[in-house]
């Protein structure tokens, strides 16, 4: 009697600089059969909720992890065996998977792709292994650069680090070899006060990531919490209190661990703060007469548009006369990249977080297209189904706070743009009109911009071109 070895599936490689993914839930059980490139489990990545899809058919003999663990790049998601003779999975459709997989074909992981990467040690070892055909019954084995990988990520982890309190410099600690990829994450941790060699790396091959560094701030700035020892498993020690556990008397109720969109938003504005020189303009708008006319504003048998779909289309009108508050800049900061038109983001706040999806070229949108999209986007954003395209490639945000029911926000600009506009309620408040005081809705708008790419004055003048069209909306109506 011939012994079936289970095949095993890893992580695949989520490329954008992605190296783990939170389980969200299973969507198949041990002993089910499988097919090929069926969805077996929902993850959570930094960028979106997606399904991820097995490159293997057969039957599950294992699942690797519970609702709510950490699955890092490399590391097994579940083992599947060969079905019984009848529904064995066709040889030509795995091979052809296979194929599809090493040219980077998407496949991988729904949204992501396995897109190829010019110097990648785990592509060129892929696209080698390539000229190499296998015979069509080899179970199929994680390739030597990803179970390398994993290895080095678990010997990183059980490697012994000073007892320094988040990582603080300490000049006597013992040394570890660490990998600390990005120049930007070296120059953080050491603008930060921390060493690199006291700090738990968590990237796919050993690497200190920005999260690791922000992380090691934020537990190095709490004092007097004294860590609590336990012998309990590591998620039961994540959730649980004891009174071991406190600061300066006060008991610490809970400890939730970040979820990956948490941290990834967490490391982008991070870096948005320490790298950008931004700046503040700020304006009072009276939007009376635009409040009053939406409601005609409306086509035959169509809903008015929504306040935010107009003054986003005002926005657009003015960064038409502004390119540079839609450019970005180079990763080194010696260019000003402008394009022709915008891809406009929109901040949205979901059960996850925050969220910008895009507007792709919504400088060419009319004022109903654009509530249209504006509208399926915040549903499929808060449904918590935003593909991870979608969320990326902005060169503009605007942010719509008073939703929130504020009047002004300091706003944080979206690395890499260099540019974002806030808007703020829209309330009855006294104005004075011709001498008078009378009740407007008023407005509160706040531009946030980058200080290298323009100074205050042009910034300024976007700003006054939003509120004209805001103030005279009969006199945009042309433009719209």
């Amino acid at each position: 009697m011939s012994t079936t070895t289970a095949r095993v599936f890893r992580l695949p490689d989520l490329g954008e600089g992605l190296t783990e993914a939170g389980l969200v839930q299973w969507l198949v059980q041990v002993g089910d059969t499988i097919r090929t490139d069926q969805a077996i489990a929902e993850v959570e990545t930094a960028k979106s909720v997606v399904e991820l899809p097995s490159p293997f058919a057969g039957v599950i003999t294992a699942l690797h992890g519970e609702p709510g663990d950490t699955i890092a790049v490399g590391a097994p998601v579940l083992e599947v065996a060969d079905a019984a003779p009848s529904d064995a999975p066709d040889v030509t459709e795995k091979e052809a998977y296979r194929a599809e997989e090493r040219a980077g074909s998407g496949n991988v992981l729904i949204g992501y792709g396995t897109s190829e990467r010019a110097g990648g040690g785990r592509r060129r070892a892929r696209a080698a292994a390539s000229t190499r055909p296998a015979p069509a019954s080899s179970p199929v084995t994680p390739t030597p650069t990803a179970r390398d990988a994993a290895e080095r990520t678990a010997s990183a982890r059980t490697q012994p680090v000073p007892s320094t309190a988040g990582g603080a410099l300490d000049e006597t600690a013992p040394r570890r070899t660490v990998a600390v990829r990005s120049p930007l994450v070296r120059r953080l941790a050491r603008d930060l006060g921390l060493d690199v060699h006291a700090i738990a790396a968590t990237g796919a091959d050993g690497a200190v990531t920005r999260a690791d560094v922000l992380r090691a701030a934020v537990d190095h700035a709490v004092d007097g919490v004294t860590p609590k020892t336990t012998n309990a498993t590591p998620d039961a020690a994540t959730n649980a209190t004891t009174d071991a556990e406190q600061l300066d008397g006060l008991a610490v109720r809970a400890r939730e661990r970040m979820s990956p969109l948490r941290k990834a938003v967490s490391a982008k504005l991070s870096r948005s703060r320490s790298e950008i020189p931004e700046a503040t303009v700020w304006v009072d708008v009276d939007a009376t007469r635009l409040w009053d006319l939406r409601a005609e504003m409306a086509a035959d048998g169509e809903k008015a548009p929504s306040l935010t779909a107009l003054i986003a289309r005002f926005t657009l009108i003015a960064l038409a006369d502004h390119p540079l508050l839609a450019s970005r800049l180079s990763e080194n900061a010696d260019e000003i990249i402008t394009f022709d038109g915008v891809n406009l983001g929109v901040a949205a706040d979901t059960a996850r977080g925050l969220m910008v999806p895009v507007v792709p070229l919504a400088h060419e949108l009319t004022v109903s297209e654009l509530d249209t999209a504006l509208r399926e986007l915040a549903e499929t954003a808060r449904a918590g189904s935003m593909p991870p395209e979608r969320l990326r490639g902005s060169t503009f945000t605007l942010n719509n706070y008073g939703s929130l029911g504020v009047d002004g926000s300091a706003a944080i600009i979206n690395h890499p743009e260099v540019a974002i506009l806030g808007i703020g309620r829209m309330i009855e408040r006294p104005w004075v009109v011709d001498g008078a005081i009378v009740p407007r809705r008023i407005a509160q708008l706040s531009l946030v911009f980058d200080h290298r790419v323009c100074d205050g004055g042009y910034a300024a003048g976007f700003l006054r071109r939003v509120v004209e069209l805001i103030e005279h909306p009969i006199r945009a109506y042309g433009l719209i």
